[in-house]
Formats: structure tokens, C-alpha cells, sequence
């Protein structure tokens, strides 16, 4: 078999600036994402933060995990007590309560996006208190 790979020229420009953007921390590579979003009107195609791949090492997504300062709640069920959840997504969401209804009755659904760790532990606690479960991403 004949193995052939496409040789792509890049500019000294291109390089130089993926490179410093290869090299962000995620702090750095969160602030310009905010920056471009800002700024520029551009934002990520899935809505999350500029992601910077690690190194190819063992132990590169722990560190990657350690770092993370933001994730997603997701409600993934509701258990015995929907009605109590419904009523916590509600005053988690502030939806109506139809609403809210419907996003219990379709789990998976995303109750918060980009939440701090304080928030994910309080939407836990509420959550997990009146009988569903949740799941971070």
C-alpha cells in the first residue's frame, strides 16, 4: 500500500500564532475567548470557551480536569419526586413552571451552562435534595 499525505504550507504568521495560542493557559485561553466574543463577535461553535489540546502525555486529562473552572449541569433524572424537582429546576432555571415541567420530562436537559464550582455544588445539593440527579460537563 502507498501511503500519501498532503503537505500543507503555512505562512510564518500562521505558525507563530497558533503557537501562542498552543501555549495559553486555560485561564489565558478563556479570557481570549471572552475578548473575541466581545470584541469581535466571534464565539465557539458549540458555545464553550477556546480549548487548547495538552500535551501527549500520561496524566494530560487530569490536569485538564483540575483546571476546568466552568462546566454544564445537566439534569439526567428525576427519580420518585418529580414534581419537587420540577419546582427546584424552576427556581434554578426560572422557568415557567410548564416549562420547567418539560425539562424534567426530557432528560437529559441543561439546567446551567458555564457554572462556577459553588454554583454546580448548590444546583447539586437542591437537586439531588428533592430526588434527581445530576451530571457535570
Amino acid at each position: 500500500m502507498s501511503e500519501e499525505t498532503a503537505t500543507i504550507e503555512y505562512s510564518a504568521e500562521s505558525k507563530e500564532l497558533g503557537d501562542k495560542i498552543a501555549e495559553l493557559t486555560l485561564k489565558q485561553a478563556k479570557e481570549l475567548s471572552e475578548y473575541l466574543k466581545n470584541e469581535h463577535q466571534i464565539e465557539a461553535a458549540a458555545g464553550g470557551a477556546v480549548m487548547v489540546a495538552g500535551g501527549g502525555g500520561g496524566g494530560g486529562g487530569e490536569e485538564a480536569a483540575e483546571a476546568q473552572t466552568e462546566w454544564d449541569v445537566i439534569l439526567t433524572g428525576f427519580g420518585d419526586k418529580k414534581l419537587d424537582v420540577v419546582k427546584v429546576v424552576k427556581t434554578i432555571t426560572g422557568a415557567s413552571l410548564m416549562e420547567a415541567k418539560k425539562m424534567v420530562e426530557s432528560c437529559p436537559a441543561t439546567l446551567k451552562e458555564g457554572a462556577s464550582k459553588e454554583d454546580c455544588d448548590d444546583i447539586k445539593e437542591k437537586v439531588e435534595g428533592a430526588g434527581g440527579s445530576i451530571e457535570l460537563k
